[in-house]
């Protein structure tokens, strides 16, 4: 259940560099969600998204750049967590 949190805060903290890599207009996108432009830009400078207004923009935004960036911000924010080999894994399985 931690991992869910961390991939949440992941998106939330970098949601402006999210809608910036996915390609799309800061207007389209505010349209798409129901939300004046100037409101949008406001809130993306001051990353003061709720969860529902960072739900409707990642369903606007769903594209494959999106998530790739996600993923890249995702294994950043777990390159100092302890890790094991596949080798350990398959032991600790009882995989052959």
């Amino acid at each position: 259940m931690l991992n869910i949190v961390q991939q949440y805060r992941a998106i939330k903290n970098n949601l402006g560099e999210i809608i910036k890599v996915s390609g799309y207009r800061n207007d389209y996108i505010a349209k798409k969600i129901g939300m004046s432009p100037q409101n949008f830009a406001a809130k993306k400078q001051r990353n003061s998204w709720n969860d529902e207004e960072i739900e409707k923009v990642l369903a606007v935004i769903d594209n494959e750049d999106a998530e790739d960036y996600v993923l890249l911000q995702l294994m950043k924010s777990l390159e100092d967590e302890e890790t094991i080999s596949l080798k350990e894994a398959k032991e600790a399985m009882g995989w052959k």
